[in-house]
């Protein structure tokens, strides 16, 4: 069985590699009558691309999409909406030395243990090019819940945390880190540079944010909104961690300090504190919805570290290429993409449901 889907209602399906000749994804399931082009499409790609600054890969791409089906004169027909990206900045050469070689951190081994060869082609369907994809689906998704707000930040990179206190919303479009904190945005400039010029590479922690989630969307036990946020996040690549609302930090709490008070208010309860990140019991509360995503240093290194090769014989890996220094900086406008995704197909579970 392979696994290239995902959702219930509102599905998608990536498609491609990093150096094939284009990748795209196929939504399904998307409501008919919404107005939908390119240009809505790709403001969305434009933040993910690479090569914008000297802190992501310096691969050039323009990462123009191409809408191939699905809409007719302007709106979406109700049929599978076909998404392409071509793929123009190719330099397979760069990963000839590894085309035997196990890069350590890498999935080279995991996908070769799995189907017996794998593209070493920048990783091939594991690398982190596919996450294009995933962007464009995510802006079909938008459409869907026009209602909410998703604002998508990184707040953490190399250990180096920003302080709540210094939170400006409008900071976040005015650096490379999408940082919403300006002090730490400069101390980053200089530790990711100082990474880039080692050949070495940082991780990072993104926070992403839904305001304008009703309460009532996701189900209990086997279809959690929360449970499939956490699915979502961690099929991105790279990530090894996902938190909702105070997530691990909870465990260190009281259970009156974990308490989220309620008080009677017009339209609903008011909200003393949200530590359960917007989800009870699987389903939203009308509260933000909160995760943090961890992402693990970019595993294309220049230092050489102790693999092996596909024949069982010791050797040292160093990976030249293009390569992001620091993977979550990227990686932003795709968690915001999985946000918009998951919550669009909620919403569309709940209406079938509940009406």
């Amino acid at each position: 069985m392979s696994w290239n889907t995902f959702g219930r209602v509102l599905r998608f399906t990536t498609w491609g590699e990093s150096h094939g000749p284009a990748l795209g994804a196929v939504v399904d399931g998307c409501p008919p009558g919404l107005t939908l082009a390119e240009h809505d499409i790709q403001p969305f790609l434009d933040a993910r691309r690479p090569g914008q600054s000297k802190f992501t890969t310096q691969r050039q791409e323009p990462d123009a999409v191409r809408i191939l089906s699905g809409v007719f004169e302007g709106q979406t027909t109700g049929t599978p909406i076909s998404l392409m990206i071509e793929n123009t900045d190719q330099r397979s050469k760069d990963y000839s030395e590894i085309a035997q070689s196990y890069r350590p951190g890498h999935a080279d081994y995991a996908y070769d243990a799995k189907y017996g060869l794998r593209d070493y082609r920048g990783g091939g369907r594991s690398s982190a090019r596919e996450t294009a994809a995933r962007v464009a689906a995510g802006a079909v998704a938008r459409l869907v819940v026009p209602e909410v707000t998703i604002t998508a930040y990184v707040c953490e990179i190399g250990g180096d945390a920003i302080d709540p206190a210094n939170f400006d919303a409008d900071e976040i479009a005015r650096n490379p880190f999408w940082c919403p904190d300006a002090g730490a945005a400069v101390r980053w400039e200089r530790l990711v540079d100082e990474a880039r010029k080692a050949g070495s590479s940082l991780g990072a922690v993104v926070e992403c944010v839904a305001e304008g989630v009703p309460a009532g969307w996701g189900a209990p036990i086997y279809a959690k909104l929360d449970a499939d946020l956490a699915a979502a996040m961690m099929g991105i690549n790279a990530v090894k961690g996902v938190e909702i609302g105070d997530g691990f930090g909870a465990a260190r709490l009281t259970g009156e300090q974990n308490a989220d008070p309620m008080h009677p208010a017009a339209g609903g309860p008011k909200f003393d504190a949200n530590h359960a990140g917007g989800i009870a019991g699987g389903i939203s509360t009308g509260q933000p919805v909160v995760c943090r995503v961890a992402f693990k240093p970019t595993s294309s290194i220049l230092t050489p570290v102790d693999s092996i090769t596909s024949d069982g014989e010791a050797v040292q890996v160093r990976t030249k290429g293009r390569h992001d220094p620091c993977v979550g900086i990227r990686g932003t406008p795709v968690v915001a993409a999985m946000m918009a995704l998951v919550l669009a197909d909620h919403k569309l579970l709940n209406r079938a449901q509940c009406g």
